[in-house]
């Protein structure tokens, strides 16, 4: 009931309202556009490089914050003085609100007086970088706070996935003669292939919901330079009052998630799936 209350239908609201003009005053709405909204969308440069942006998360993502999460929590799985605290302040930044997070680095990319500048110039470079301001670096630097913000609690989900292989399959390689090297490429890759799955599912889905953490660093600047999908929703429905238009990209970006996930499920997770659903009789469905 809950479920059917507050997430069916709002999403049927949002798909209704999307085929009107509408400025969310005066009752419902009642000026029929039908797929306008959705075909301005198309010809909206905002929206076109909110795709690429999104686009250019998800890769990164893929290329640098898994790796870096999946080597670091390979390396913290090995036992050494100081472990657990090194987990710890790892995962410090994933508990820190995606506002406080922005806040925080808004400071630190300030210009002239911001950490990275008087670290710059500590080594003697007087670039006076425009961390925040520069549309050519804008998207790298989001991607390296949320690198930073969201690369602990990855690697949490790694040492899980690493704690649940059994040692004894390690201790087996060795006496057939593995190296460390082999045991890794033939054990450890292949069994942590279900956790590195979700891991994916969850960073693109995360990609296409962000807003927090960009809105408060930067409110979607310079000139839409940083703008993701959330916010250019936001903008559109709650400072222009284009309601229809703004629910017309929240249903775009509702078909990306659903087209996404089923896809993913049907081609990707499919054999993880398979593998943990049985019947009450304990056999595979």
């Amino acid at each position: 009931m809950l479920f059917l209350l507050f997430v069916i239908l709002p999403v049927l609201f949002a798909a209704y309202v999307s085929f009107f003009r509408w400025n969310g005053l005066g009752g419902v709405p009642t000026e029929f556009v039908g797929l306008e909204n959705f075909q301005n969308l198309l010809k909206d440069e905002v929206f076109l490089g909110d795709l690429w942006r999104l686009g250019l998360i998800v890769v990164l993502s893929l290329l640098v914050q898994l790796p870096i999460s999946f080597g670091l929590a390979m390396l913290l799985h090995q036992r050494f003085p100081g472990r657990t605290a090194f987990r710890l302040l790892f995962f410090v930044p994933y508990v820190l609100t995606e506002a406080v997070t922005a806040v925080l680095f808004r400071l630190v990319f300030s210009p002239r007086r911001g950490f990275a500048d008087s670290l710059l110039g500590s080594l003697g470079i007087d670039a006076q970088i425009g961390w925040l301001s520069d549309r050519n670096i804008i998207m790298f630097v989001v991607f390296g706070i949320l690198t930073w913000k969201f690369f602990g609690f990855h690697m949490i989900l790694f040492l899980a996935g690493r704690q649940n292989i059994p040692e004894e399959l390690y201790e087996a390689a060795a006496i057939d003669g593995a190296t460390r090297g082999q045991a890794f490429r033939s054990i450890t890759l292949p069994l942590m292939g279900p956790t590195a799955r979700m891991i994916v599912f969850l960073s693109v889905i995360g990609a296409v919901q962000l807003f927090d953490l960009v809105y408060v660093l930067t409110g979607g600047g310079p000139f839409h330079a940083s703008e993701t999908l959330a916010i250019t929703m936001y903008e559109q429905g709650f400072q222009r009052n284009q309601i229809g238009y703004a629910s017309a990209l929240s249903i775009a970006m509702f078909l990306i998630s659903l087209v996404f996930a089923l896809f993913y499920q049907r081609f990707v997770l499919n054999r993880d799936l398979q593998g943990s659903i049985t019947t009450s009789g304990g056999t595979r469905s």
